[in-house]
């Protein structure tokens, strides 16, 4: 399976992924996906934004009976120039931990689903999570649809060139329901499990965090000829907003970091006359976010520039029973890890549904970059210990 997917979406020369919503790409992933499920005897569904699910057993049977399944599962697109591992270790661990539960011959007694969550990395349209966003309720359905790409395009229109209907978008309470228990297996973006001597951790939290747009007026005006004292440059505004980011993380025991930029009209030898950043700030207690982005935001009006907050999560706090039933499971020296990462599994959550996540190892704790990477046995590990879960909760 691993090697059936590498190849797809792969950037020659810097050696990431490039895997958008809504793409050739994606939908290649897509079809990659449904065969994978065919394969093994899956019944295949799309929810109404177009999240994938497959079954083994009958889930609408489980919800008639007050029992309703197990799902596994993660998404398959990637951050520009992104790592193979993260979203894709989870999809492929959940397959093979379903092809290890049926080699041994086990017969779930409640259903078991494998989801693949649509644009979680929000990268084309910019709010992560969409996915899980939309059928939870979390992001609105026509605002989804007005989301525009770096081209202009719209999430509808790429929805529609896709082959979907943008007018099914919307909270899907029918999908939502078949969820008894969510476990997202994910590659770790740090060096938590490094740094313990450990292949495999049960998630505890997600950190607050969200995503704003800042907008800096300027004049555009000629490079060479217009005097510094005649200049209205909203690169200035933007580039000093970049260290106060920095600064004002760092204060408040945060993260921050402005990793996207346009400018217009973009000319070398043209004074900008607009430039839009775009703010990422999280940090393991939501008042110092607050107070991060509260400052960064004092700076940039001094310079005429308005500020949009596009997402906004709060602590995520996984199940704490399930959590304790996965440690108990899975042993003492299995740790438990927070982290700065967002995931859909942290949206079925805030949605009210038992949710857990495990970590695999990432040896070079570098996530969102062509570095990324997990060791063959740690993998085996991370889908023993998925698959092992599962037999507990769907047995």
């Amino acid at each position: 399976m691993w090697a059936a997917i590498e190849p797809v979406g792969r950037d020659a020369g810097s050696g990431g992924y490039r895997r958008y919503a809504w793409t050739a790409c994606d939908l290649q992933l897509r079809e990659w996906f449904a065969q994978e499920c065919r394969v093994r005897g899956l019944d295949l569904t799309t929810d109404r934004m177009g999240n994938q699910w497959a079954w083994w057993g009958d889930p609408d049977a489980a919800v008639a009976a007050g029992d309703p399944g197990v799902v596994i599962g993660s998404h398959l697109d990637s951050v520009p120039d992104g790592g193979a591992f993260d979203g894709p270790l989870g999809v492929v661990s959940s397959l093979a931990a379903v092809d290890a539960l049926r080699a041994e011959g086990f017969r779930p007694t409640r259903p078991i689903g494998v989801v693949n969550f649509v644009d979680e990395e929000g990268a084309r349209f910019g709010v992560a999570c969409a996915g899980s966003r939309v059928i939870t309720g979390v992001l609105d359905a026509d605002r989804a649809r007005g989301l525009t790409d770096a081209d202009g395009v719209t999430m509808a229109e790429a929805m529609r060139r896709a082959g979907r209907d943008p007018a099914a978008l919307g909270p899907d309470t029918e999908a939502l329901r078949r969820i008894g228990a969510f476990i997202e297996l994910h590659v770790e973006q740090g060096r938590g499990l490094v740094d313990l001597g450990q292949p495999v951790a049960v998630a505890t939290d997600i950190w607050p965090h969200g995503r704003w747009r800042l907008d800096f007026p300027g004049t555009a005006n000629h490079a060479g000829t217009t005097r510094l004292e005649d200049r209205h440059d909203a690169m200035l505004g933007y580039a000093e907003t970049v260290l106060t980011a920095r600064s004002a993380a760092a204060r408040h025991g945060c993260v921050a970091t402005m990793g996207k930029v346009t400018v217009r009209p973009g000319g070398v030898n043209a004074i900008p006359s607009h430039v839009t950043g775009w703010l990422d700030a999280r940090g393991p207690v939501e008042s110092a976010v607050r107070a991060t982005v509260d400052d960064i935001a004092r700076v940039a009006a001094g310079h005429g520039a308005t500020l949009t907050e596009e997402s906004w999560t709060p602590t995520t706090a996984f199940d704490a029973a399930l959590g304790d039933r996965l440690s108990k499971l899975l042993g003492e020296h299995v740790p438990r890890l927070g982290t700065g990462a967002g995931h859909d599994a942290g949206i079925l959550a805030t949605a009210g549904i038992p949710t857990a996540m495990l970590f695999v190892r990432n040896p070079t704790g570098v996530s969102h970059s062509p570095e990324e990477f997990a060791e063959r046995d740690d993998c085996h590990a991370g889908v023993a210990a998925l698959a092992r879960a599962v037999r507990e909760l769907a047995g």
